[in-house]
């Protein structure tokens, strides 16, 4: 236990020595270094689900996230506990807040940072199913728009095979009703297109003629057809047209499992918003509510720091500080009067130096 709370201690950026002399103190410094080190494993936990995504299907995504959810954690331990230790509880309230308003803005980003990653996991079925939907949109776009590519490079045979599907459905019409009247020629019916004898005569073969005309004229126009659609058949197998399927659901469910962070994120993005893109009130706010949630986890520490009160360790570290200020101006002192002393030695040694070489001078002169 006293290993554990030795080691919040650390995390809270405490001076152990210094924090040991005052008991009241300890909790406090506790519950600001849990916070600050659990906020380092979201931290760490949202990297390497990050991450493992991006290596998605391949060997190396669970050491990768693994590694990189470490060093991510170890990142945000380090900038938390630099943020929360150095705020300073000597000077007034308004003082300290705006002291930690840089800081407040900077765990602000780390809480968005971390809650992303944090939220693709916890809305992941809901994420699979937007991401099966918008690759089926996809491909359904990508086949209309090769359809539409086909279809205006083919169009005047596909115009033309159009006119012998208008005049083949035109035809088979045609020939049924020219069968009826030719069967009411045999039977002797009388119309105003009949001539009501009996029998297979010359009216009968006159209209036979007609249907049997009709009839090669609609195996050709059978025949056309037939040869346009094995044309268009190998134009799209050879233009790629042919291959291009909606996906299955085996399909979908492997693509959504090998998805990357862009398409995950993006998916997340997309569950605000309903089909006709208005606002989805449900999941904004439910999605909302876990990003505000992490953003204030990751500023839980900086709060607690400016909501406690000045207490004997704020004052203690205060009183180290200004000793150490205190000690560093007087050895600036110290330094700063033995400098001016060995230069004042120095002075006088060259002046008299100086004064004797002249002295010297001024006798060798007077000999001369």
């Amino acid at each position: 236990m006293k290993k554990l709370t030795d080691f919040f201690w650390f995390c809270s950026g405490a001076h152990r020595d210094t924090l040991l002399k005052y008991p009241t103190e300890h909790n406090k410094y506790v519950g600001i270094g849990a916070t600050i080190f659990f906020t380092a494993l979201f931290a760490s936990l949202s990297g390497g689900y990050a991450m493992y995504f991006v290596f998605a299907g391949t060997e190396t995504a669970v050491p990768f996230a693994f590694l990189f959810g470490l060093i991510w954690g170890l990142a945000i331990f380090n900038m938390d506990r630099y943020i929360v230790s150095s705020i300073s509880k000597s000077g007034t309230t308004w003082h300290q807040i705006l002291q930690a308003t840089p800081r407040i803005l900077l765990a602000i980003m780390i809480g968005i940072v971390i809650s992303r990653p944090l939220e693709l996991k916890i809305f992941d079925k809901e994420i699979r199913q937007q991401l099966k939907t918008s690759y089926l949109n996809l491909q359904r776009a990508r086949i209309d728009t090769l359809n539409r590519t086909f279809d205006q490079k083919y169009a005047q045979e596909l115009q033309k095979t159009s006119n012998f599907k208008t005049e083949k459905d035109s035809l088979e019409k045609d020939i049924n009703r020219s069968r009826y009247i030719l069967n009411q020629e045999v039977f002797g019916d009388k119309t105003n297109q009949t001539s009501g004898i009996t029998g297979y005569g010359t009216y009968a073969k006159q209209k036979e003629s007609i249907v049997v005309q009709k009839e090669l004229r609609l195996e050709l126009l059978r025949k056309e057809l037939a040869s346009m659609d094995t044309f268009f058949s190998k134009r799209k197998e050879l233009e790629g047209l042919a291959q291009q399927r909606m996906f299955s659901s085996k399909q979908l469910d492997s693509l959504a499992n090998v998805a990357g962070f862009a398409d995950r994120n993006r998916a997340l993005g997309q569950l605000s918003y309903n089909e006709d893109g208005s606002r989805d009130m449900d999941n904004y706010l439910a999605i909302s509510f876990i990003a505000f949630l992490f953003i204030l986890f990751e500023c839980l520490p900086v709060f607690v720091k400016l909501m406690s009160n000045k207490g004997p360790y704020d004052v203690a570290l205060q009183n180290i500080d200004d000793t150490a200020i205190h000690h560093s101006d007087k050895t600036k002192d110290l330094d700063i009067s033995l400098i001016d002393g060995v230069h004042d030695t120095r002075v006088s040694t060259g002046i008299s130096r100086e004064k004797r070489a002249i002295e010297s001078q001024d006798e060798s002169g007077s000999g001369v």
